[in-house]
């Protein structure tokens, strides 16, 4: 509730609930988040709602890297098989379309990796690597124990998620050699 502050203090607000779930992400999350990417042959992104736009627009920046990347569900995505990974957002922990698309991931041979404020949920028991982005969600928006963002429902943990998947680019171009200009070269030109 924003209990009747103003704009400028909500602002503040806002921003201090995003740093707190970003400096609250367990030491080598981004590091282990890059390294899967590094071993993995192809790369193929999935969440629903809101979160499945921060994973689109990390899926962007990994195509940008030059990373052989896709959205689930987009029509020219290829299959997935041995030495594929399956990155999934997923912060209150399940959803069933999710948890089935593990399942099938796995049986095809290709690893999973999660990232989610519910490390106890069914889809991260199930996945092969969970990062933990500790952050409200809908899960944990109401009730006697409440996460208390002033930002509503999960948004705290997708703002965050956004954040936290650009820093890992950068550290994915680092990682790679890659410079700014490189990235941007392989931007579309079709807009």
């Amino acid at each position: 509730m924003s209990d009747g502050v103003g704009f400028e203090a909500m602002i503040d607000r806002a921003l201090a609930d995003v740093r707190g779930a970003l400096v609250a992400i367990p030491d080598g999350t981004a590091e282990r988040l890059v390294a899967e990417i590094l071993a993995a042959r192809r790369i193929a992104c999935y969440a629903i709602g809101r979160e499945g736009l921060m994973i689109r627009a990390f899926c962007m920046r990994l195509m940008h890297l030059g990373f052989d990347a896709h959205v689930v569900g987009d029509m020219t995505t290829p299959p997935v098989g041995a030495g594929d990974l399956l990155i999934v957002s997923c912060g209150t922990g399940f959803y069933s379309m999710g948890l089935a698309l593990i399942e099938t991931t796995k049986a095809l041979g290709a690893k999973v990796l999660t990232l989610t404020a519910q490390p106890d949920g069914a889809m991260p028991r199930a996945a092969d690597v969970v990062l933990v982005l500790p952050a409200q969600t809908m899960a944990t928006d109401q009730g006697d124990s409440a996460a208390t963002s002033l930002l509503p429902m999960g948004s705290l943990f997708e703002i965050a998620e956004l954040v936290f998947f650009d820093l890992a680019s950068i550290l994915l171009r680092d990682r790679t050699g890659q410079s700014a200009g490189e990235m941007r070269d392989r931007h579309t030109n079709l807009e």
